[in-house]
């Protein structure tokens, strides 16, 4: 039989601080109830969540999670990060709730994927139906590279931010004089998001600066435009005082 629908039940603390996080997203609130018990259901295209309230429930310790399968990450976290920049001014990219950037996954066969960890502490994974075209021919990663998608799957799949910012420092000091300049930006962008996540803004600063202050050149800059669009979130963090 073809045409069955999946819709995750997750829970939170508050309906209505849910409905206010996911209408910033873009979504759309279908069903609300107070009583007997809170349930609130949201939609966005073809994508439903469902949410039921404990006024008890702590979000740090949530084990709800969900997975989405979308044919573009890109697209969907583009205009996710527009609603989170018209309500807060800045990409929310620690605390809850956060989001991630999109980035490939080795523990998902190089897929590209980005999460949303929303204030019920649901981890909403967002991950790419297929490899983006080219992958198979790309280059074979430096050694820098490939710390940081061990990094990637810690921090971004795990939530082990500490571990992954052990895993980047080991590898940027190993390969601070060999690594290509692109890959270092790279790593150090990503290391500058963990120590948010961390609440070391000194740590995000320091990266901050070193980063900034690689040369780069034309097709380098190409090549990553992601991790420079990351730093300036961090930028904005930073000056932002949040």
């Amino acid at each position: 039989m073809a045409g069955e629908i999946t819709v995750p039940l997750l829970p939170c603390r508050d309906i209505d601080e849910i409905a206010e996080f996911y209408t910033m997203l873009g979504f759309t609130r279908t069903y609300r109830q107070v009583r007997p018990n809170p349930y609130a259901a949201f939609e966005r295209d073809d994508l439903q969540l469902h949410f039921f309230g404990m006024p008890d429930f702590v979000p740090e310790d949530s084990y709800g999670t969900c997975l989405v399968r979308v044919p573009d990450t890109r697209e969907l976290f583009d205009a996710f990060a527009a609603g989170m920049r018209e309500v807060h001014g800045r990409l929310l990219v620690s605390g809850i709730p956060r989001m991630t950037r999109p980035r490939k996954r080795r523990n998902s066969g190089n897929h590209s994927g980005f999460t949303v960890i929303d204030p019920g502490g649901n981890w909403i994974r967002i991950m790419a139906a297929r490899p983006a075209a080219g992958d198979a021919d790309s280059a074979a990663p430096g050694r820098l590279a490939t710390s940081l998608s061990r990094a990637v799957v810690m921090g971004d799949s795990h939530g082990k931010h500490v571990r992954a910012a052990q895993i980047l420092d080991d590898a940027l000091e190993r390969d601070k004089d060999t690594a290509p300049p692109a890959e270092v930006v790279e790593a150090l962008a990503y290391r500058a998001e963990l120590a948010l996540r961390a609440e070391d803004r000194a740590a995000a600063g320091d990266a901050l600066v070193r980063a900034r202050a690689i040369i780069l050149s034309g097709a380098e800059r190409d090549r990553v435009t992601d991790a420079l669009a990351s730093l300036t979130d961090v930028e904005r963090v930073l000056d932002s005082g949040g």
